[in-house]
């Protein structure tokens, strides 16, 4: 049995406004007002854990401990099957150039390496979201979402965000690049992660 989410504020522990302005219009049905760990002047904890499960455990409890509030942290990234999962947790980090990202090189990087290992097609692989809703006495609750697909290349559209270009999820015949935002909202692996967290914790 889920522990019931009963309070009227919730912070999210990430930095970025785009996901900030997703997750509160996801709850806005529920009458939770949503802040971030940004608003609240939080550092963004080291992400130390090799799964997606430790890495949103650490900032969901981070943000909780500081703020006294319950909070709420997704850590997600693409899984590639031909690479034996990779770059999974790392999904971010093979973007880092050191200084800032760039996740045009972290696609043409995935698909070098699917050439050089003569990777047949379909090249399958899945888009993760682990969601952890933590709360200030130590409790959490854990919600896994995922969306199948296959890559593509060359890179196709503009729009989205990291590996999009190259994913098309089962199904379609675009990548999530090419597809409409709230479109993609419906069947990505955060609303798979939502549905569930929803009808666990607030509903």
């Amino acid at each position: 049995m889920t522990r019931k989410f009963e309070g009227r504020e919730l912070v999210v522990a990430t930095h970025n406004t785009g996901k900030l302005e997703e997750i509160a219009k996801l709850l806005e049905p529920f009458g939770v007002r949503v802040s971030s760990a940004k608003d609240h002047a939080l550092p963004e904890p080291e992400e130390t854990g090799t799964t997606f499960v430790e890495n949103a455990r650490i900032k969901a409890h981070a943000a909780a401990k500081a703020t006294g509030l319950p909070a709420l942290s997704d850590d997600s990234g693409i899984c590639i099957d031909t690479l034996n999962g990779a770059p999974g947790v790392y999904t971010a980090d093979w973007a880092e150039t050191g200084n800032g990202r760039d996740f045009v090189m972290a696609m043409t990087k995935a698909h070098q390496r699917l050439e050089a290992l003569g990777a047949p097609h379909p090249r399958t692989a899945r888009f993760c979201c682990t969601l952890v809703l933590a709360w200030p006495d130590g409790h959490d609750e854990v919600f896994e979402g995922k969306v199948e697909g296959r890559l593509v290349w060359p890179m196709q559209g503009d729009r989205g965000h990291g590996y999009d270009p190259i994913f098309q999820p089962d199904g379609y015949d675009i990548t999530f690049g090419e597809m409409d935002r709230w479109e993609k909202n419906e069947i990505s692996h955060r609303a798979d992660a939502f549905r569930k967290l929803v009808a666990g914790c607030f509903e």
